[in-house]
């Protein structure tokens, strides 16, 4: 079958990004033709893909995404494609990976009324509305069960369209047999001295991530436990007010924020502690990577993927309504004691040995593929 997969933007780094890959791979490797239809695209693109970076430009997303759908349509009329599968809440879609959280319920729940009367509000509501309402035939690939009920309070989707995935977490993002060796030569690269910690965090979108609540509680350790203690952060976003807030806090000589990059396992296994702080999160799949790597975890509660950290029993979880306090106090009892950082680490590693959290891709081309009602 020709399949059409559809969203804004493409990069190396980002976790919708590769979540597209890998089920856009999987669906090639089962014979069919793999096209996708673009605003920007960076990175090489994978043998046999064929990439329509649509020419649409307008002064505000909303209309540029608007003229993105018309243009698709129209492109779609004259080569159709068997399904139709969207990475971004649009009209038309046969599939839709819900990556992104109910739009409706943060308009009603985070903004003030007023933004309801405005032309992004009308936009973007329109477009979830295409996916889930009644009438909509739109299936849906749902990677976290958080959001569903919002879903169906606001548009009474039927839940017979609703299809949970396993996580799809990298094979490569687990712990290789010689994961000292790689340990103590990343550390060794970075300069991480012999009783130092080092804390990781990863993610595009350091403001939803909660780098601020990171930085804070890196300030907020004790004088003698900070002094021994680094955070490196990845991803791809503007870092200057993030290094302003460091360099207020006083802890920007212990703070490195990096571009994001294709080695992110030799992180995973050369850290101490991966803090993911998030404001929200429908999944968080580096908690996942981090566990399968043998990282302990510190996240918030509000991470879709939250509870494989405490079903591992592979690190701490800071509860809602969040506390910058419990985030710091967390924080201090995770580095202050290695004897339970080793054991988060075999818990996690034994977890990873088990758990199915590596075939969402193989599950999504199954209900890709299937025929449509």
């Amino acid at each position: 079958m020709q399949l059409a997969f559809c969203f804004y933007k493409y990069f190396p780094f980002g976790g919708l990004q590769r979540d597209f890959l890998r089920i856009a791979v999987a669906c090639q490797a089962r014979g069919h033709s793999i096209r996708a239809y673009v605003l920007e695209w960076a990175g090489e693109v994978p043998a046999g893909f064929e990439v329509v970076r649509v020419p649409v430009k307008a002064l505000s997303n909303p209309r540029r995404y608007a003229k993105f759908t018309d243009w698709v349509q129209h492109d779609l009329a004259g080569r159709p494609a068997d399904r139709v599968i969207g990475f971004n809440k649009m009209p038309g879609l046969d599939v839709y990976f819900a990556a992104d959280p109910c739009y409706e319920e943060k308009a009603r729940t985070l903004r003030n009324p007023l933004y309801r009367y405005s032309a992004r509000y009308r936009h973007f509501a329109a477009y979830e509305r295409a996916v889930f309402s009644p009438q909509s035939r739109t299936e849906i690939l749902m990677i976290s069960s958080l959001q569903q009920p919002f879903f169906e309070k606001h548009y009474g989707t039927p839940a017979d369209r609703f299809h949970l995935l396993p996580p799809g977490i990298s094979t490569d993002r687990r712990a290789p047999p010689n994961a000292p060796e790689i340990r103590a030569a990343f550390r060794q690269e970075f300069e991480v001295a012999d009783d130092g910690l080092l804390l990781l965090q990863v993610g595009s979108g350091f403001k939803t991530k909660g780098l601020d609540r990171s930085l804070k509680a890196l300030a907020g350790l004790p004088t003698a436990l900070r002094a021994r203690t680094r955070l490196i952060v990845i991803g791809q976003d503007a870092p200057m007010f993030f290094q302003r807030q460091a360099n207020s806090l006083g802890v920007s000589d212990r703070v490195s924020i990096l571009q994001g990059r294709s080695d992110i396992p030799r992180f995973l296994l050369g850290a101490d502690v991966l803090i993911h702080p998030a404001y929200n999160e429908n999944t968080g799949t580096v908690l996942l990577e981090a566990l399968v790597a043998g990282l302990p975890v510190l996240a918030t509660a509000v991470c879709g993927y939250a509870h494989f950290i405490e079903e591992a029993a592979a690190g701490l979880i800071v509860p809602e309504p969040f506390a910058q306090a419990r985030l710091n106090e967390l924080l201090v009892a995770m580095l202050s004691d290695k004897g339970e950082r080793q054991r988060w680490q075999a818990n996690a590693l034994a977890f990873a040995q088990t758990a199915d959290i590596y075939s969402n891709a193989e599950r999504a081309a199954d209900l890709i593929l299937k025929n449509r009602p």
